[in-house]
């Protein structure tokens, strides 16, 4: 099979910029999958959130696949010593419930003044400046430096730590390019020791913090090892940024590519609630999620073998129209159901900072919205939504969002 032949290929030239016409293709024509790179996809709205609700695995150990079997042993020792995000029950209970207190909607509520005051001191920049890149301004700085204060990290290099944290990220995607492979792996490697040097300082300067908190639960015989301990710390470090950074910035240009919506939310605040669900379904800030067959599991009458990677499209699911009624790909801010979408999947892997993107998102984008009226893209419109010739897209496939947002007050 040729590449142009395959019916579902992340890697074909526009991809990134837009997937939206693949998964309809994939929705249409096969929505239970087998693709040539060895894993199945389900792009259909009820069989994403029957996979998210369900209870398969999400440990990599459990693939058989041959070809993921040896690039598993390939890997470091530190693949041996799992995040959360690829631990099944009892271990991913004890990890997440280590956890889960600091990211209670009580909890992330009590965050409110400082975030606001995050925004505020970001868009007082904007103001000053008359324009800004949205990404470097506002939607990456705040939830980064939010996650930073939340787990009490030391001062860091910051624009160092964003080059590695988006090397890993990659990890995600379909990865070929050798060099590709390296530099993750590379990333990996130097976070990997920061984060060790940031905990060992935290053990001679503890605090109220969540890594603190960690500390101490490792201390109390919580069978935390030293290596689960960064691992955890990466993850919550990198999901607690990388994420909703696309939300907000995915979120901002969806609004100002449809200027009747965002006219709409200017005139309504109170909207901006539902207006960030609609905003994760639209956007998708997580196009894909990932479980594990552990034993063969059947899909609209086709059997996925077991020790299989099954892929939950989630971007897909969140524009299905058998879901969603035939305005699935519009944004439409007053949608009923919005909160019905899938972007932080579902079942024990719910997204853990769910209460908090939302949160960020909320205050960040309704503040903006309302400071500045005249808020809007700095450069040409060249094709459809999102087709500015400022914009840029992060070229990623699963954590997909604009790396550039240039905008205009």
């Amino acid at each position: 099979m040729t590449e142009t032949e395959l019916l579902f290929n992340p890697l074909e030239p526009g991809f990134a910029e837009d997937p939206y016409p693949a998964y309809r293709r994939l929705r249409e024509t096969d929505p239970v999958h087998e693709s040539p790179f060895a894993i199945w996809l389900l792009s259909r709205y009820d069989d994403v959130a029957a996979l998210m609700r369900s209870h398969l695995s999400v440990d990599p150990r459990n693939v058989t696949t041959p070809q993921f079997v040896e690039e598993y042993n390939r890997r470091d020792r530190r693949a041996r010593e799992l995040s959360m995000l690829d631990r099944d029950p009892p271990d991913h209970t004890r990890l997440r419930s280590l956890v889960t207190k600091v990211f209670t909607p009580r909890s992330i509520a009590a965050l409110e003044p400082m975030i606001s005051g995050l925004v505020d001191s970001a868009l007082d920049e904007i103001a000053e400046a008359g324009q800004a890149d949205l990404v470097g301004a506002l939607a990456f700085p705040l939830p980064f430096e939010v996650i930073s204060r939340m787990l009490g990290m030391p001062p860091t290099d910051t624009a160092r730590t964003r080059e590695l944290s988006g090397a890993i990220v990659r990890s995600l995607d379909v990865v070929t390019d050798p060099d590709v492979q390296r530099a993750i792996a590379e990333a990996a490697d130097e976070l990997h020791a920061i984060t060790a040097d940031v905990i060992a300082w935290k053990r001679e300067h503890p605090a109220d913090d969540l890594l603190t908190a960690l500390i101490a639960a490792e201390n109390q015989g919580e069978k935390l090892t030293d290596e689960e301990l960064i691992v955890q710390v990466e993850l919550l470090f990198i999901a607690g940024h990388e994420t909703t950074v696309n939300l907000i910035a995915g979120g901002v240009l969806a609004l100002l590519d449809n200027p009747g919506q965002l006219a709409m939310l200017r005139e309504n605040p109170g909207l901006s609630g539902n207006a960030v669900e609609e905003l994760l379904r639209y956007v998708s800030p997580v196009q894909l999620s990932r479980r594990i067959t552990i034993e063969p599991l059947t899909v609209r009458g086709r059997e996925i073998p077991s020790g299989t990677f099954v892929v939950a499209v989630l971007a897909s699911a969140n524009r299905d129209d058998r879901y969603w009624g035939p305005d699935a790909d519009q944004l439409k801010l007053t949608r009923e159901n919005a909160r019905q979408h899938v972007s932080f999947g579902g079942g024990p892997h719910h997204c853990l900072g769910a209460s908090l993107a939302r949160l960020e998102a909320r205050l960040a984008i309704e503040r903006l919205v309302q400071r500045f009226p005249a808020l809007a893209l700095d450069g040409a419109v060249t094709g459809g939504p999102g087709q500015s010739s400022a914009v840029q897209w992060n070229g990623r496939i699963n954590l997909r969002g604009p790396a550039r947002l240039p905008v205009k007050i």
